[in-house]
């Protein structure tokens, strides 16, 4: 490859991840890193604020979707790299950066409102308020899915010079796993007003997720659904040196569809009532 086709792709790297994800995406590297203090934050006050919600502290789901927005915010500014420099501010870009970040404001506002309040954000149906904010806050989790579409279409179309192409496909392929099983998941969820993520039998939690061990719990599933941006690109940049282009390629194709596979298949089983993994 020669030095001016590698260009544009090492132009865009700096002297550390934190320095480049701010070349990459300013406004979305300054949200994630806000939203990642405001969990270090959240999680803080777990130790000095006694109150209680559904057995945990009323501070743990804020301290999560912090944790989990910040990483995805964080993910899209680190994506904006593939894109070819001149086309990182084309409108449909430039617009899904402002409302991404003003859905994962208003989402995590909310949420750390009724935190504060003692009350459930989630499948809260105590008033006609309650269940309108309910619904909005499941709007603008959806939304912020669907701004990665604009950003995956220009990494496919324009990449940047120099971008492996199965770095590409596997950023692409990962957006698209997240966006479609993400946004399934999480509608499917959304809608369980009785038990909420549970299904049947409740008790006891898994260490740090916290997801349920009595019973089945659709979280399962969100949670694998939503990881495929992040993994595929790791197994292409892991597997390229070591088996080769096309041998990379298949290791990537073939990690996307186990991704998918052991969605559906936790989503599965979670529907069943069965605890995760082994039920």
């Amino acid at each position: 490859m020669s030095a001016a086709a590698t260009f544009d792709a090492a132009a865009i790297r700096s002297a550390s991840p934190i320095a480049e994800l701010r070349e990459r995406q300013p406004a979305l590297a300054a949200a994630g890193f806000a939203f990642l203090a405001l969990f270090a934050v959240a999680s803080a006050l777990q130790l000095f604020d006694g109150r209680t919600l559904d057995g945990v502290s009323v501070w743990t789901k804020p301290a999560k979707f912090f944790l989990s927005t910040g990483v995805f915010l964080l993910t899209s500014a680190w994506f904006f790299g593939y894109v070819r420099p001149d086309r990182r501010d084309a409108p449909a870009l430039r617009w899904s950066v402002r409302i991404v970040i003003a859905a994962g404001v208003f989402e995590l506002g909310y949420i750390t409102l009724q935190a504060g309040l003692g009350e459930r954000s989630h499948f809260n149906r105590a008033d006609a308020a309650h269940f309108w904010l309910y619904g909005a806050m499941g709007a603008a989790a959806l939304t912020m899915l669907l701004t990665k579409i604009p950003l995956a279409l220009e990494i496919w179309r324009r990449p940047v010079r120099g971008l492996d192409p199965t770095l590409r496909l596997a950023v692409v392929a990962g957006i698209a796993l997240t966006v479609v099983l993400g946004a399934l998941s999480g509608l499917y969820m959304s809608q369980q007003y009785g038990a909420g993520h549970n299904v049947g039998a409740v008790g006891g939690a898994t260490p740090l997720f916290g997801w349920n061990r009595a019973g089945g719990d659709l979280r399962v599933a969100h949670f694998f659904g939503m990881h495929g941006e992040q993994l595929l690109p790791v197994v292409a940049a892991l597997t390229t040196g070591a088996f080769g282009a096309l041998g990379s390629r298949r290791l990537v194709i073939a990690a996307g569809v186990a991704i998918a596979a052991i969605t559906v298949a936790v989503f599965a089983q979670a529907v069943m009532g069965q605890a995760f993994p082994l039920g």
